[in-house]
Protein backbone atom coordinates (compact mmCIF):
# COMPACT_ATOMS: atom_id res chain seq x y z
CA UNK A 1 0.00 0.00 0.00
CA UNK A 2 1.14 3.39 -0.80
CA UNK A 3 -0.02 6.12 1.34
CA UNK A 4 -2.09 7.65 -1.01
CA UNK A 5 -4.09 4.52 -0.79
CA UNK A 6 -4.45 5.02 2.66
CA UNK A 7 -7.84 4.85 4.57
CA UNK A 8 -7.90 8.30 6.37
CA UNK A 9 -10.23 8.41 9.93
CA UNK A 10 -10.83 12.18 10.83
CA UNK A 11 -11.90 11.57 14.29
CA UNK A 12 -14.02 14.32 16.00
CA UNK A 13 -15.07 15.62 13.03
CA UNK A 14 -16.92 18.72 13.16
CA UNK A 15 -15.83 22.18 11.60
CA UNK A 16 -12.07 21.43 11.00
CA UNK A 17 -12.75 18.07 10.78
CA UNK A 18 -15.41 17.88 7.68
CA UNK A 19 -13.60 20.62 6.18
CA UNK A 20 -10.29 18.80 5.94
CA UNK A 21 -12.06 15.27 5.25
CA UNK A 22 -13.90 17.18 2.84
CA UNK A 23 -10.97 18.18 0.87
CA UNK A 24 -9.23 15.14 0.83
CA UNK A 25 -12.41 13.49 -0.39
CA UNK A 26 -12.17 15.76 -3.30
CA UNK A 27 -8.78 15.06 -4.12
CA UNK A 28 -9.49 11.31 -4.20
CA UNK A 29 -8.52 10.18 -0.88
CA UNK A 30 -10.51 7.55 1.10
CA UNK A 31 -11.92 9.24 3.93
CA UNK A 32 -14.00 8.58 6.57
CA UNK A 33 -15.89 10.90 9.02
CA UNK A 34 -15.96 9.81 12.52
CA UNK A 35 -18.94 12.27 13.82
CA UNK A 36 -21.94 13.20 16.00
CA UNK A 37 -24.83 11.73 14.89
CA UNK A 38 -26.61 15.47 14.72
CA UNK A 39 -24.04 15.82 11.91
CA UNK A 40 -24.03 12.30 10.51
CA UNK A 41 -27.87 13.16 9.76
CA UNK A 42 -26.88 16.07 7.94
CA UNK A 43 -24.43 14.62 6.29
CA UNK A 44 -26.07 11.41 4.71
CA UNK A 45 -29.45 13.89 4.30
CA UNK A 46 -27.29 15.95 1.87
CA UNK A 47 -23.61 15.51 1.64
CA UNK A 48 -21.11 18.17 2.40
CA UNK A 49 -20.17 21.62 0.83
CA UNK A 50 -16.70 22.69 0.92
CA UNK A 51 -16.28 26.68 0.60
CA UNK A 52 -13.07 28.83 1.18
CA UNK A 53 -11.88 32.15 1.72
CA UNK A 54 -10.17 31.97 -1.85
CA UNK A 55 -14.06 31.46 -3.07
CA UNK A 56 -13.60 27.75 -4.29
CA UNK A 57 -17.14 26.12 -3.34
CA UNK A 58 -17.35 22.28 -4.64
CA UNK A 59 -19.91 19.40 -3.46
CA UNK A 60 -19.51 15.72 -2.16
CA UNK A 61 -22.77 13.90 -2.83
CA UNK A 62 -22.55 11.17 0.31
CA UNK A 63 -21.47 8.58 -1.73
CA UNK A 64 -17.66 10.43 -1.96
CA UNK A 65 -17.03 9.84 1.68
CA UNK A 66 -17.99 7.49 4.67
CA UNK A 67 -19.76 9.09 7.59
CA UNK A 68 -20.00 6.55 11.08
CA UNK A 69 -20.62 7.48 14.36
CA UNK A 70 -19.46 4.43 16.09
CA UNK A 71 -15.33 4.68 16.46
CA UNK A 72 -15.32 0.67 16.00
CA UNK A 73 -16.84 1.04 12.95
CA UNK A 74 -14.80 3.58 11.54
CA UNK A 75 -11.26 2.88 13.14
CA UNK A 76 -11.25 -0.80 12.20
CA UNK A 77 -9.32 -0.38 8.95
CA UNK A 78 -7.52 3.21 9.41
CA UNK A 79 -4.26 3.69 8.19
CA UNK A 80 -4.11 7.36 9.09
CA UNK A 81 -6.64 9.08 11.84
CA UNK A 82 -6.66 13.06 11.76
CA UNK A 83 -7.72 13.54 15.02
CA UNK A 84 -9.53 17.12 15.25
CA UNK A 85 -11.79 16.72 18.52
CA UNK A 86 -11.82 18.98 21.11
CA UNK A 87 -9.26 18.87 23.29
CA UNK A 88 -11.61 17.85 26.12
CA UNK A 89 -11.99 14.33 24.18
CA UNK A 90 -8.18 13.73 23.64
CA UNK A 91 -8.21 10.79 25.86
CA UNK A 92 -11.78 9.15 24.79
CA UNK A 93 -10.79 9.49 21.64
CA UNK A 94 -7.00 7.81 22.06
CA UNK A 95 -8.61 4.72 24.42
CA UNK A 96 -11.04 4.30 21.19
CA UNK A 97 -7.93 4.05 18.89
CA UNK A 98 -6.34 1.61 21.34
CA UNK A 99 -9.28 -0.43 21.32
CA UNK A 100 -10.35 -0.30 17.61
CA UNK A 101 -7.69 0.66 15.27
CA UNK A 102 -5.10 -1.22 13.68
CA UNK A 103 -1.52 -1.40 15.04
CA UNK A 104 0.19 0.09 12.18
CA UNK A 105 -1.99 2.89 12.24
CA UNK A 106 -0.37 6.51 12.05
CA UNK A 107 -2.26 9.11 14.42
CA UNK A 108 -1.81 12.99 13.64
CA UNK A 109 -3.39 15.20 16.28
CA UNK A 110 -4.99 18.49 14.29
CA UNK A 111 -6.20 19.96 17.59
CA UNK A 112 -5.60 23.60 19.47
CA UNK A 113 -3.34 23.74 22.54
CA UNK A 114 0.21 22.17 23.54
CA UNK A 115 -0.13 18.56 24.95
CA UNK A 116 -2.44 17.15 22.82
CA UNK A 117 -0.46 15.07 20.79
CA UNK A 118 1.57 13.66 24.47
CA UNK A 119 -2.22 12.74 25.74
CA UNK A 120 -2.93 10.74 22.80
CA UNK A 121 0.39 8.72 22.69
CA UNK A 122 -0.41 8.04 26.15
CA UNK A 123 -3.66 6.14 25.49
CA UNK A 124 -3.54 5.06 22.12
CA UNK A 125 -1.66 1.53 22.55
CA UNK A 126 1.74 2.73 21.65
CA UNK A 127 0.82 3.20 17.80
CA UNK A 128 2.45 6.45 16.67
CA UNK A 129 1.64 10.02 17.31
CA UNK A 130 2.46 13.19 15.62
CA UNK A 131 1.34 16.68 16.10
CA UNK A 132 0.55 19.39 13.83
CA UNK A 133 -0.99 22.63 13.79
CA UNK A 134 -4.29 23.70 11.94
CA UNK A 135 -3.42 27.76 11.11
CA UNK A 136 -7.11 29.30 10.12
CA UNK A 137 -10.84 29.16 11.13
CA UNK A 138 -13.78 27.10 9.81
CA UNK A 139 -17.02 27.72 10.29
CA UNK A 140 -19.71 25.09 10.51
CA UNK A 141 -22.86 25.66 8.42
CA UNK A 142 -25.55 22.87 9.36
CA UNK A 143 -28.49 24.33 8.92
CA UNK A 144 -27.92 24.29 5.29
CA UNK A 145 -28.07 21.92 2.51
CA UNK A 146 -25.73 20.32 2.14
CA UNK A 147 -24.12 20.67 5.33
CA UNK A 148 -21.36 22.97 4.86
CA UNK A 149 -17.31 23.51 6.27
CA UNK A 150 -16.09 27.06 5.14
CA UNK A 151 -12.98 28.16 5.68
CA UNK A 152 -12.64 31.55 6.92
CA UNK A 153 -9.25 32.29 7.34
CA UNK A 154 -5.76 30.95 5.39
CA UNK A 155 -2.62 29.48 5.70
CA UNK A 156 -0.92 26.37 5.72
CA UNK A 157 -1.47 23.37 7.87
CA UNK A 158 2.05 22.26 9.68
CA UNK A 159 2.81 18.35 10.38
CA UNK A 160 5.37 16.99 12.74
CA UNK A 161 8.41 15.70 10.80
CA UNK A 162 8.95 11.55 10.10
CA UNK A 163 6.61 9.92 8.46
CA UNK A 164 8.13 10.14 4.40
CA UNK A 165 5.31 10.80 2.11
CA UNK A 166 2.91 12.28 4.16
CA UNK A 167 2.63 15.96 2.34
CA UNK A 168 1.67 13.85 -0.33
CA UNK A 169 -1.46 12.29 1.08
CA UNK A 170 -2.50 15.39 3.17
CA UNK A 171 -1.19 18.01 0.98
CA UNK A 172 -4.17 19.31 -0.99
CA UNK A 173 -6.18 22.11 -2.96
CA UNK A 174 -8.05 24.35 -0.19
CA UNK A 175 -5.81 22.07 2.77
CA UNK A 176 -2.21 23.04 1.80
CA UNK A 177 0.40 20.75 4.41
CA UNK A 178 3.55 21.30 5.00
CA UNK A 179 5.55 19.19 7.48
CA UNK A 180 7.93 20.74 10.04
CA UNK A 181 11.15 20.05 12.46
CA UNK A 182 10.04 21.91 15.55
CA UNK A 183 6.58 21.17 15.97
CA UNK A 184 6.12 22.28 19.08
CA UNK A 185 7.66 25.93 18.29
CA UNK A 186 4.80 26.54 16.40
CA UNK A 187 2.35 25.37 18.69
CA UNK A 188 3.34 28.01 21.18
CA UNK A 189 3.72 30.78 18.20
CA UNK A 190 -0.28 29.23 17.19
CA UNK A 191 -0.87 29.35 20.87
CA UNK A 192 -0.17 33.58 20.90
CA UNK A 193 -3.04 34.20 18.51
CA UNK A 194 -5.63 32.05 20.12
CA UNK A 195 -5.49 33.54 22.93
CA UNK A 196 -7.78 35.84 21.11
CA UNK A 197 -10.75 33.04 20.85
CA UNK A 198 -12.15 33.75 24.33
CA UNK A 199 -12.05 37.44 23.78
CA UNK A 200 -14.62 36.63 20.48
CA UNK A 201 -16.54 34.18 22.98
CA UNK A 202 -16.87 36.57 25.69
CA UNK A 203 -17.49 39.86 22.72
CA UNK A 204 -19.63 37.71 20.90
CA UNK A 205 -18.05 39.97 17.59
CA UNK A 206 -17.03 38.60 14.58
CA UNK A 207 -13.35 37.87 14.75
CA UNK A 208 -12.66 40.80 11.87
CA UNK A 209 -14.88 43.25 13.89
CA UNK A 210 -12.99 42.65 16.97
CA UNK A 211 -9.40 42.99 15.60
CA UNK A 212 -10.48 46.09 13.97
CA UNK A 213 -11.01 47.18 16.85
CA UNK A 214 -8.14 49.21 19.32
CA UNK A 215 -9.59 48.56 22.61
CA UNK A 216 -10.05 45.05 21.71
CA UNK A 217 -6.53 44.44 19.88
CA UNK A 218 -5.31 46.19 23.03
CA UNK A 219 -6.41 43.55 25.40
CA UNK A 220 -4.82 40.73 23.14
CA UNK A 221 -1.73 42.77 22.98
CA UNK A 222 -1.92 42.58 26.35
CA UNK A 223 -2.10 38.79 26.49
CA UNK A 224 0.63 38.24 24.18
CA UNK A 225 2.71 40.17 26.39
CA UNK A 226 2.20 38.60 29.39
CA UNK A 227 2.46 35.21 27.27
CA UNK A 228 5.64 35.82 25.87
CA UNK A 229 7.38 37.41 28.99
CA UNK A 230 6.21 33.90 30.59
CA UNK A 231 7.38 31.82 27.88
CA UNK A 232 10.69 33.62 28.32
CA UNK A 233 11.05 32.63 31.90
CA UNK A 234 10.50 28.96 31.03
CA UNK A 235 13.31 28.84 28.13
CA UNK A 236 10.50 28.26 25.24
CA UNK A 237 10.36 30.50 21.97
CA UNK A 238 7.71 30.21 20.04
CA UNK A 239 7.82 29.57 16.74
CA UNK A 240 6.68 32.19 13.43
CA UNK A 241 3.29 31.01 12.00
CA UNK A 242 2.26 33.50 10.01
CA UNK A 243 2.27 37.42 9.74
CA UNK A 244 4.62 39.69 12.24
CA UNK A 245 7.42 37.73 14.43
CA UNK A 246 5.74 36.52 17.96
CA UNK A 247 7.99 39.56 19.76
CA UNK A 248 6.38 42.37 17.05
CA UNK A 249 2.58 41.48 17.82
CA UNK A 250 2.29 43.46 21.10
CA UNK A 251 3.50 46.50 19.57
CA UNK A 252 1.53 45.97 16.06
CA UNK A 253 -1.93 45.40 18.00
CA UNK A 254 -1.68 48.47 19.91
CA UNK A 255 -1.14 50.75 16.86
CA UNK A 256 -4.32 53.31 15.99
CA UNK A 257 -6.88 51.55 13.56
CA UNK A 258 -5.93 53.23 11.00
CA UNK A 259 -2.54 51.98 10.66
CA UNK A 260 -3.22 48.80 11.82
CA UNK A 261 -6.06 48.25 8.96
CA UNK A 262 -3.35 49.55 6.38
CA UNK A 263 -0.26 47.37 7.77
CA UNK A 264 -2.11 44.37 8.73
CA UNK A 265 -3.79 43.35 5.63
CA UNK A 266 -3.03 39.73 5.91
CA UNK A 267 -4.42 39.34 9.25
CA UNK A 268 -7.54 40.85 8.57
CA UNK A 269 -7.72 38.55 5.66
CA UNK A 270 -10.55 36.73 7.38
CA UNK A 271 -14.52 36.25 6.25
CA UNK A 272 -16.68 38.51 7.90
CA UNK A 273 -18.68 35.85 9.40
CA UNK A 274 -15.85 33.84 11.32
CA UNK A 275 -16.17 33.78 14.68
CA UNK A 276 -13.90 31.81 17.22
CA UNK A 277 -14.31 27.45 18.05
CA UNK A 278 -15.04 29.14 21.55
CA UNK A 279 -17.84 30.97 21.07
CA UNK A 280 -19.38 28.16 19.40
CA UNK A 281 -18.89 25.95 22.38
CA UNK A 282 -20.73 28.89 24.42
CA UNK A 283 -23.26 28.95 21.94
CA UNK A 284 -23.63 25.38 22.32
CA UNK A 285 -23.39 25.20 26.01
CA UNK A 286 -20.20 23.15 25.62
CA UNK A 287 -17.17 23.20 28.05
CA UNK A 288 -15.19 25.26 25.83
CA UNK A 289 -11.04 24.66 25.59
CA UNK A 290 -9.89 27.39 27.57
CA UNK A 291 -7.68 24.93 30.05
CA UNK A 292 -5.55 23.93 26.99
CA UNK A 293 -4.99 28.00 25.77
CA UNK A 294 -5.09 30.52 28.80
CA UNK A 295 -4.94 27.28 31.07
CA UNK A 296 -1.48 26.52 28.96
CA UNK A 297 -0.15 29.74 30.22
CA UNK A 298 -1.71 29.63 34.16
CA UNK A 299 0.20 25.89 34.09
CA UNK A 300 3.17 27.84 32.88
CA UNK A 301 3.21 30.74 34.63
CA UNK A 302 3.08 28.37 38.45
CA UNK A 303 5.95 26.24 36.83
CA UNK A 304 7.87 29.42 36.20
CA UNK A 305 7.09 30.73 39.87
CA UNK A 306 5.11 33.37 38.16
CA UNK A 307 1.63 35.15 37.63
CA UNK A 308 -0.41 35.80 34.42
CA UNK A 309 -3.06 38.19 36.03
CA UNK A 310 -4.83 38.50 32.52
CA UNK A 311 -4.90 35.30 31.94
CA UNK A 312 -6.43 34.51 35.34
CA UNK A 313 -9.18 37.07 34.41
CA UNK A 314 -10.20 36.08 30.80
CA UNK A 315 -10.14 32.08 32.23
CA UNK A 316 -12.51 33.35 35.13
CA UNK A 317 -14.42 35.01 32.82
CA UNK A 318 -14.76 32.08 30.09
CA UNK A 319 -16.19 29.57 33.46
CA UNK A 320 -18.69 31.64 34.24
CA UNK A 321 -20.10 32.11 31.04
CA UNK A 322 -19.84 27.71 30.79
CA UNK A 323 -21.53 27.41 34.13
CA UNK A 324 -24.61 30.55 33.34
CA UNK A 325 -24.87 28.10 30.01
CA UNK A 326 -26.36 31.40 28.06
CA UNK A 327 -24.31 31.97 25.04
CA UNK A 328 -21.84 34.71 24.78
CA UNK A 329 -22.19 37.53 27.26
CA UNK A 330 -21.70 40.00 25.13
CA UNK A 331 -19.22 41.57 27.29
CA UNK A 332 -17.35 45.27 26.61
CA UNK A 333 -13.63 45.79 26.48
CA UNK A 334 -13.97 47.75 29.50
CA UNK A 335 -15.45 44.94 31.26
CA UNK A 336 -13.08 42.87 30.87
CA UNK A 337 -9.69 45.06 31.27
CA UNK A 338 -11.71 45.81 35.04
CA UNK A 339 -8.84 44.14 37.78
Amino acid sequence: MTLRDASVVVAGAGSIGCYAGGCLALAGRKVTLLVRPRIAQALLRGGLRVTDLEKRDRRLSQAAFAVETHAQTALHGADIVLVTTKSGATEEIGRQIAAYAPAHAIIFSLQNGIDNADRLAATVGGRRVLAGMVPFNVVQLEDETPFRAHRASEGTVLIESGVPGISGLLNVEGFTTATHADIRSVQWGKLLFNLNNALVALSDLPLATELSDRRWRSILAAQIAEALAVMKVAGIKPGHVAGPPPALLPAILRLPDFLFLRLAKRMLAIDPQARSSMWEDLQRGRKTEIDELQGAILRLAVRSGLRAPLAERITALVREAEERGEGSPRLAASEIEKA
